[in-house]
């Protein structure tokens, strides 16, 4: 390992601005032609009248140019203001942090879960074989196959509903509690959207790991290490981790979206006030500047990620930085 040079790092900082840059241009774009608006809802309102809505196009700054208006918002953005909402008239970037926790939490104790499971079974059965590697290669196959909706709702049915186990919306209770009991309250009420997070997630990516390790231990290295009397747990320890950490890094850098943008459905069946539930609720209002701004930082996590991944796999294996 050794250090990345500073010149690397400033051209993908340079990428991120760009590419975040164009990405707005883009969303700005199909956001303001897609049919109906925000105040189009005022013709349903006797009260609401074209003189009212005129004056509320005024003060968005709506009866301007396509052009004034991006150029507007994006002075606005780089002093981090996302402007105001449409529909409740807090900052947009108030709106966001207060439902970001809730989104991130959920997440990534979610992701966290699927990467342990994946990881370990996936080398398990790639190692032991036989019916112990069939038999997590069809749990694998039914956790890719089934659809997240299906299963948050089926559990729903049986451990919320019949069985009243788990608590059917929310992530607390209507009586507030305070310090490690509220901690177990909240855990009680995601242990459900967590479930189906991590069943529907740890199928594809521990067969990819699965695959990957077999092809590792059909290596020249694994076949010396093991003439050598190298038991399995140092072949994997010193053989099987290395080689697949290039591969897992990759993988978690590609992830870091879906910890904002990835539990939209199960958010809505569950009644989690989130990003996932904030969006939404925003896009079925045309709420503009709420959209460009969770649109804008799922944007900038995806680009950050990407880049994040590569700067770690440079500096993992130097030899990359001939590419």
């Amino acid at each position: 390992m050794s250090r990345i040079p500073l010149s690397l790092i400033g051209r993908k900082l340079l990428y991120i601005v760009g590419m975040l840059w164009l990405i707005s241009l883009i969303t700005f774009g199909a956001i303001h032609m897609a049919p109906n608006s925000f105040f189009a809802a005022g013709g349903l309102n006797p009260n609401m009248t074209p003189e009212a809505i005129a004056h509320l196009k005024a003060v968005y700054g709506l009866d301007k140019s396509l052009p004034r208006q991006y150029l507007d918002w994006m002075h606005s953005m780089l002093h981090l203001d996302f402007g105001v909402s449409f529909a409740s008239g807090n900052p947009v970037s108030q709106e966001i942090m207060a439902r970001i926790g809730i989104t991130l939490g959920i997440n990534i104790v979610s992701m966290l879960l699927v990467f342990l499971l994946a990881f370990h079974f996936g080398i398990r059965s790639a190692i032991r074989g036989g019916k112990y590697e069939e038999g997590f290669k069809q749990l694998a196959l039914l956790s890719y196959a089934t659809p997240s909706f299906y299963l948050a709702l089926l559990l729903i049915l049986v451990l919320g509903l019949k069985l009243g186990w788990f608590p059917l919306a929310g992530i607390e209770g209507l009586e507030p509690k305070t310090g490690f009991a509220r901690i177990l309250d909240i855990a009680w009420h995601i242990a459900l959207p967590v479930t189906v997070i991590v069943f529907t997630g740890f199928g594809s990516l521990m067969l990819y790991i699965r695959s990957l390790t077999r092809e590792i231990l059909k290596s020249d290295y694994i076949f010396f290490a093991r003439a050598r009397g190298l038991d399995e747990r140092t072949i994997v320890r010193h053989y099987v981790y290395p080689n697949l950490m290039p591969f897992i890094v990759t993988i978690l850098g590609l992830s870091l979206p879906g910890l904002l943008g990835g539990s939209v459905i199960l958010e809505q069946i569950f009644s989690i006030d989130g990003m996932g539930m904030l969006f939404y609720q925003s896009a079925l209002a045309r709420d503009y500047p709420v959209i460009m701004g969770i649109l804008v930082v799922g944007a900038f996590l995806t680009l950050l990620g990407n880049v994040v991944a590569d700067l770690v796999l440079l500096w993992i294996d130097p030899h990359r930085r001939r590419g």
